[in-house]
């Protein structure tokens, strides 16, 4: 975090009051962390410059919108040299039903997750990695069933010291 400025309790109030309301006005922000708004716009537009703040955007409710499956998927690959792992990570980045990829520790090097409108479409999905040869050696895929918890917004009060 060299030359990122200084994160006051201020500029944290103001990151946790976005996460869980980016469309409210500069004046409706500046009452709830306690600043006049043209000082609050100016930290916001600072904490924007510095890349505290990444983006805006809304969460779809996608159950109303249509049916769908989220899937993990474990990944081992054939060999853990860099060329590998970077043919790998290169290839996947273009599959648009998947959401994340993680380099994990381990008994397998990736979890991924995928959404998909239907299992059959997952497993299209992964069959046309496997005909990309870009060192899969196996995969083992986990349905989910319910996701009775899913935060979008991070534990900042938690991450960060006081």
């Amino acid at each position: 975090m060299a030359g990122h400025p200084k994160l006051d309790r201020i500029d944290l109030n103001i990151l946790v009051q976005l996460q869980s309301d980016g469309a409210q006005t500069n004046l409706k922000l500046a009452q709830k962390v306690g600043l006049s708004p043209s000082p609050c716009l100016q930290r916001v537009k600072r904490l924007e410059d510095a890349g505290y703040i990444s983006g805006y955007g809304a969460r779809i409710n996608l159950a109303r919108l249509t049916d769908s499956v989220t899937v993990f998927t474990e990944v081992t690959l054939l060999d853990h040299r860099l060329d590998d792992l970077n043919k790998f990570e290169a290839n996947i980045r273009e599959v648009n039903e998947l959401l994340e990829c993680h380099l994990v520790s381990g008994g397998y090097d990736y979890l991924l997750r995928f959404l998909t409108p239907s299992i059959a479409h997952y497993q299209e999905c992964m069959e046309a990695l496997l005909r990309r040869n870009i060192g899969i050696k196996t995969y083992f895929s986990y349905v989910v069933l319910k996701s009775p918890i899913v935060k979008s917004t991070l534990p900042l009060n938690a991450l960060l010291p006081a």
